[in-house]
């Protein structure tokens, strides 16, 4: 909590201003009793209304003072808050960003959207509270103590048993409480991670009939989160009960030995009373201390959590003396690569070499699970090799940076993830400032502009979150569309077509042929149709190059090839 709690330092003048107006109100607040003692003492006791009016008329400026102080100061914490909270969600998103899939996959998504949301909140309320409480509660107590002592010290002895008594049962609370505040937002999580899970697959869900399975998992894991509540619940309720039995018996002794000692003429009147307020405000410090025990604890799992994602370092960091900028040329070459994911038994992909060069197609063909996706992969630096060396122009990608790197590459992911806004948008997505002719270009060539023209508002058309408004199909043209716009220099297409009927991927294939004429072309794919008219084809089998040459060539020299091209095709096609 403290390492999160430096954010606060650019904010310090304004948490300057809001404990000395806290301050003043407590000030406020300590001596209203004294002046009521006064009031009673001698303005009652004597008659004497003028001296009863002057001293209540002070009283309620001094009350008003208090509250105007109250007001500010509250205003000011929580503009201090919202402002931490808000620095501290973009520094957790910018982490989020920096991570390769090696850390998205150990954290998982579902807790690191609870981290950037959830727990983000429950450190902004502590810190909220932590400004309009923490000073202001201390001084309240320890105040109260003091002015109620210099009343009458013998009978500020009842605080000396009542203070010790409230700081044993709030800790012994928060002792217990603690381990279920981190297992609430480990039960948040999960339950996170099923609504997730129901959601984006609700028409696999519902194909296959599993809406009573789903619910009995949703259930449960809303059952986990409701009983670890419950029991947090029947704990914290204690707190309550437990400090008003307390204070209610010190409020007896004050009354009991005050007025023994107003009857013996060791007191007034008036000073029983002052104690008596002195004790209600201790009380209520000592029960806006107890909030504070409440929200901390909980708010200090979460900025556990949230540390956890701040610390972790990305495993894809640029180079802290990057290599110069290589010509750009595009002519991407594997040396030797290999490579193994965490806690894999054995390589994705070993020892794997061949080139890329300009105005070459490359394609790479494998059976499922055989590393073509991993090695497509490694080169925009999504994973790095264990060993052997990717290079992009002659330069490890590796010893350059992130940026420079990818602004070379227009890669197609093997699932289509389009983003909520226009068509338009979604197209421009890695190419700012692009007009529209460029977009309608780009959408022509990725045979994209007929089904978007057929839309209700063309290109100004509304895509939903995810593109669940279009087809698998048109959803893979607008992500081919998106890297054809941007007119790299190394085009990667992860399986990217397999969406698509045949005579449109014929098209498509035509159309890239003219586009991408001077650029590098690596091709995923499961198809031979696809990969048949290729410069050269690189076959995988477990990981391992099986072979390399021309359709052709591998149909008489690659036994791996020619098992997945009859399993396709007939003679006559192939030939």
């Amino acid at each position: 909590m403290l390492k999160l709690l430096r954010l606060l330092k650019p904010h310090r003048t304004a948490i300057a201003a809001v404990l000395g107006l806290l301050f003043l109100q407590a000030m406020a607040d300590l001596s209203l009793p004294n002046l009521l003692a006064d009031i009673v003492n001698n303005g009652i006791a004597s008659g004497d209304v003028r001296y009863i009016l002057r001293m209540g008329g002070l009283m309620v400026l001094i009350a008003l003072f208090g509250i105007a102080c109250s007001a500010a100061g509250n205003y000011l914490s929580s503009g201090v808050a919202f402002a931490f909270g808000r620095g501290l969600r973009a520094r957790v998103f910018a982490r989020v960003e920096s991570f390769s899939p090696a850390e998205f996959d150990r954290a998982g998504t579902a807790s690191l959207i609870t981290r950037t949301t959830n727990d983000v909140t429950q450190v902004q309320q502590s810190v909220t509270l932590m400004l309009s409480m923490m000073v202001r509660a201390p001084i309240m107590c320890v105040g109260g103590i003091i002015m109620a002592a210099e009343r009458d010290a013998r009978l500020s002895l009842v605080f000396a048993a009542a203070v010790p008594a409230l700081g044993l049962i709030i800790a012994a609370v928060m002792r217990y409480a603690l381990p279920l505040f981190r297992l609430i937002q480990s039960r948040l999580d999960g339950l996170n991670l099923v609504l997730r899970e129901k959601l984006s697959g609700i028409r696999v869900v519902r194909a296959f009939g599993r809406e009573e399975r789903e619910r009995r998992r949703f259930e449960g894991a809303s059952s986990e989160l409701l009983d670890t509540s419950l029991e947090l619940a029947s704990v914290m309720a204690a707190l309550g009960p437990a400090m008003m039995i307390v204070m209610n018996f010190t409020l007896i002794a004050v009354l009991w030995f005050g007025s023994l000692r107003v009857a013996a003429g060791g007191m007034r009147v008036g000073d029983v009373m002052a104690f008596t307020q002195y004790l209600m405000q201790i009380l209520f410090a000592l029960i806006m201390l107890s909030m504070l025990f409440i929200v901390i604890p909980r708010s200090q799992a979460s900025a556990d959590r949230i540390n956890e994602v701040l610390e972790t370092e990305p495993g894809i960091k640029d180079p802290e003396d990057p290599a110069p900028s290589p010509e750009r040329r595009g002519l991407v070459e594997f040396r030797d690569v290999s490579f193994r994911y965490h806690g894999a038994e054995r390589d994705a992909v070993s020892g794997v070499s061949f080139k890329a060069g300009p105005g070459e197609l490359t394609a790479v063909i494998g059976g499922t699970g055989s590393g073509k996706s991993t090695l497509a992969g490694l080169v925009p630096r999504f994973y790095d090799a264990v060993s052997g060396s990717v290079l992009v122009d002659g330069a490890d990608v590796r010893g350059l940076t992130q940026k420079d790197l990818r602004s070379r590459i227009g890669f197609v992911p093997q699932k289509a993830t389009l983003f909520t806004g226009t068509v338009a948008d979604n197209v421009r997505f890695g190419s700012d400032g692009l007009g529209e002719a460029a977009v309608r270009e780009a959408a022509a060539v990725a045979q994209a502009e007929g089904f978007v023209s057929a839309m209700k508002d063309g290109f100004s058309s509304a895509v939903s979150q995810g593109g669940v408004n279009l087809s698998g199909g048109q959803k893979q043209r607008l992500a081919i569309a998106r890297a054809v716009a941007r007119k790299p220099d190394i085009y990667i297409f992860d399986d990217s077509f397999s969406a698509l009927d045949f005579r449109t991927e014929a098209a498509l294939r035509a159309a890239l042929r003219k586009e991408t004429g001077g650029s590098t072309v690596i091709m995923v794919a499961q198809r031979v149709t696809s990969v048949r008219d290729a410069d050269r084809i690189v076959v995988l089998d477990e990981g391992r190059v099986a072979g390399i040459g021309r359709h052709r060539e591998l149909l008489e020299t690659c036994a791996v090839y020619r098992e997945i091209a009859y399993s396709q095709l007939s003679r006559e096609e192939l030939e």
